[in-house]
């Protein structure tokens, strides 16, 4: 299980240096992500993606369940009342949360992708100020070991916390 650590760094230069700090303390470049104001050219730090950005995911957790249940009350209601001449067995009640779910994910997370991170809203005044978020996804036996390194190679660095949770997929 992993961890998400946030650092708000002051500049690109600096996010650079962090990367190759995190990277000589093998840290895998796929498991940090940066993000900044629009106006500032990341180069070849790793940007954030979608996933990270928006609120996708909450999204799709979201639409799972409600779609779920949306499925087995609509399944429900069709073997209590059965067109005339069917013979629904309870595999119909089965299919119908099976199609509720996938509708449900697919249109919440369509909606939640034009929805900035919820998470990342204590950041945003920060970024809007020129400066740089960096999350790093580090399995729990690093999180001490990568905040101490953080904290002692670039004490400009400020730590944003920890997220208890962090999405399996990103």
């Amino acid at each position: 299980m992993r961890r998400r650590l946030y650092f708000l760094l002051p500049n690109v230069e600096s996010a650079n240096q962090m990367l190759n700090d995190l990277l000589l303390a093998r840290i895998e470049e796929r498991h940090v992500h940066f993000l900044a104001n629009p106006d500032i050219a990341l180069g070849d730090l790793p940007e954030a993606n979608v996933l990270q950005k928006t609120d996708i995911i909450h999204g799709a957790e979201s639409g799972l369940a409600i779609g779920a249940m949306a499925g087995v009350l609509g399944g429900a209601l069709v073997l209590l009342f059965p067109p005339e001449g069917a013979h629904l067995q309870l595999g119909a009640l089965l299919l119908a949360a099976i199609v509720g779910a996938l509708f449900g994910i697919w249109a919440s997370s369509m909606a939640a992708s034009a929805i900035p991170n919820s998470r990342l809203k204590t950041f945003e005044a920060a970024i809007e100020r020129g400066q740089v978020l960096m999350m790093v996804d580090v399995p729990l036996h690093k999180v001490a070991a990568t905040r101490e390194l953080v904290e002692k190679r670039h004490p400009e660095a400020v730590s944003g916390g920890v997220e208890a949770t962090i999405p399996a997929f990103p």
